[in-house]
């Protein structure tokens, strides 16, 4: 039998291309595998659906490298293929994986967003509070399960300096969101509020809620940070296949 898509299976993987590339920003590379037989199409049943996605802009500027998702035992209406959507009848669970880049997470840390929720932060500096501005903010996936950050910020009084500290990824108790724990400094650095400020914005740009697509909800089930990248595992609870 040939393996070839048949006109079903290509209605839906068109459909859903479509709706999920209208939910992102820029999208490289997308592919969505329906996988069903015209007797179970026509009775709303579909074995799988996988999705592939290479260099999708999420919310927030934050690029994914790769994104891997699979579903199976889908049921939809199989008259809204026919309106060019893909209509679950009920909510299905399947599992996901994210890949991020060093360059990736560097690029969301220097977006407007970020460095607007970044700027006029306070360092404690020989006792005095001083009011710095953000320059430059480089991300760093060293392995070791660590993560490191540097920061280079001007001083109100023209001085520059160099905020710099270590931490271990860690997925909190919800399954949303990366935090940073166990946070090291190099010799003669100490903890500021700016410092908080960087952990807190790692955790804003790893939230699990920027990969969510309408109808899709992610939860972090493993993390596994490698030198220059970061995978992340998910478990993906699907309402609706997004539409345009």
């Amino acid at each position: 039998m040939p393996n070839n898509p048949g006109l079903g299976e290509q209605a839906l993987n068109k459909a859903a291309e479509i709706g999920i590339t209208s939910q992102l920003d820029k999208v490289e590379n997308l592919d969505v595998n329906v996988k069903t037989d015209p007797l179970k199409l026509i009775q709303g049943e579909v074995d799988s659906v996988k999705i592939d996605g290479e260099g999708l802009v999420m919310q927030k500027s934050l690029r994914v490298e790769e994104l891997h998702m699979q579903v199976d035992n889908v049921a939809i209406n199989p008259l809204s293929v026919a309106f060019g959507k893909v209509e679950l009848t009920r909510p299905t669970q399947g599992s996901a994986k994210i890949v991020l880049t060093e360059a990736d997470i560097n690029c969301a840390f220097n977006s407007d967003y970020i460095r607007s929720k970044l700027q006029s932060q306070t360092i404690n500096l020989s006792g005095q509070p001083v009011a710095v501005s953000l320059k430059q903010v480089d991300f760093y996936l060293p392995g070791q399960n660590r993560v490191e950050l540097k920061a280079d910020v001007k001083l109100d009084n023209n001085e520059n300096h160099l905020v710099a500290f270590s931490a271990v990824p860690t997925v909190s108790a919800n399954g949303k969101t990366i935090n940073l724990e166990n946070v090291e400094y190099p010799q003669g650095e100490e903890s500021s509020s700016i410092t908080q400020s960087l952990i807190d914005a790692t955790s804003e740009i790893l939230n699990l809620d920027n990969f969510d697509l309408q109808g899709m909800t992610l939860t972090i089930k493993g993390l596994y940070p490698e030198v220059g990248q970061l995978i992340i595992a998910a478990e993906a609870y699907v309402e609706q296949i997004p539409s345009a």
